[in-house]
């Protein structure tokens, strides 16, 4: 008995019962040889460089999209605390986009993970970069009024500062509270200073030609 384009009845269904047969095993075996191996890989990696391990691990999930990612960062903070491994906060001068390696000889095997700026809510890709250009150009921010002062108020805005002082990022220049509540006089002083300093430079720019 034909079924269509001249194939025997028999014939289909033996074809499709090679094409049962594989749907049953073949596909999925595929997909548990792959992840077997890369849970192999990466089973190696967290046993025989932990510190490195967890803090690729962390900088991956604090660049994801994944409406979880927050939760994953958490889960792999904790799983660090009970390896033993130390947890910086992050710092205005010692943080990096990405989570990073410091040393510390009271954590696991004498490194410890310091807190990256990628992984805190509401701070932009552009103030990041903006803020880890700046401070490869002054060295150590010494002041708030100096960070802001330094910084592009375009990138890094006064949401930005906020969250930067509420998270404790500029804990080294003060109170947070006492931060927060001069923040705006300290943003003010510092537009009209960077204005007043604008000006001169404006004033005196062709001076150097006159005769």
């Amino acid at each position: 008995q034909s079924v269509g384009k001249g194939y025997k009845k028999e014939v289909a269904q033996k074809v499709w019962g090679f094409i049962e047969a594989f749907a049953n095993y073949g596909f999925n075996k595929a997909h548990a040889a792959s992840y077997a191996m890369i849970a192999y890989q990466t089973a190696y990696l967290k046993a025989q460089y932990p510190v490195e391990y967890m803090t690729a691990l962390m900088s991956v999930e604090s660049a994801s999209s994944s409406i979880n990612r927050d939760v994953k960062i958490a889960v792999a903070i904790e799983t660090s605390k009970k390896m033993g491994i130390k947890i910086y906060p992050p710092d205005i001068n010692s943080s990096d986009d990405d989570f990073k390696i410091e040393q510390d000889k009271d954590s696991l095997d004498g490194l410890a993970i310091r807190f990256g700026f990628n992984a805190i809510k509401h701070i932009g890709s552009q103030a990041i970069e903006n803020i880890l250009a700046t401070r490869k150009i002054v060295g150590k921010f010494s002041s708030l009024t100096q960070f802001i002062h330094k910084t592009d108020s375009r990138k890094v805005n006064k949401t930005t500062l906020e969250t930067l002082i509420k998270v404790g990022v500029m804990d080294k220049f003060g109170n947070r509270a006492s931060m927060l509540e001069n923040l705006d006089m300290i943003r003010q002083n510092t537009q009209q200073l960077s204005s007043e300093v604008e000006g001169q430079d404006s004033l005196f720019s062709d001076e150097g030609k006159s005769v």
